[in-house]
């Protein structure tokens, strides 16, 4: 009989958590974009300003945070690093 409902899975994808707030301020960002536009109607140049600001950081922001993920999924773990018991090959000489 299985005592246990389930096997240990460990902990979960680091990356989880950045990816989906960075998703989450791309569409924040894209919103708030879209809400902010001068051609829809005339607005106060101050206002549209400061709603075309915070939506580019919001963008920024996001591409970074999914950036940042892609790159530690896809990033191979001990590509540049040589074994331990290799020994280092010598540097050239320029």
């Amino acid at each position: 009989m299985i005592t246990e409902p389930y096997e240990d899975q460990g902990t979960g994808d680091p990356t989880a958590v950045p990816a989906a707030a960075g998703l989450a301020l791309l569409a924040i960002g894209g919103w708030l974009l879209t809400t902010a536009r001068p051609w829809n109607g005339p607005g106060h140049p101050v206002t549209l300003g400061v709603g075309w600001a915070a939506s580019a950081a919001l963008l920024l922001g996001g591409l970074a945070l999914l950036t940042r993920c892609v790159r530690t999924v896809h990033e191979a773990p001990h590509e540049h690093t040589p074994p331990q018991d290799a020994p280092t090959p010598p540097h050239p000489t320029a």
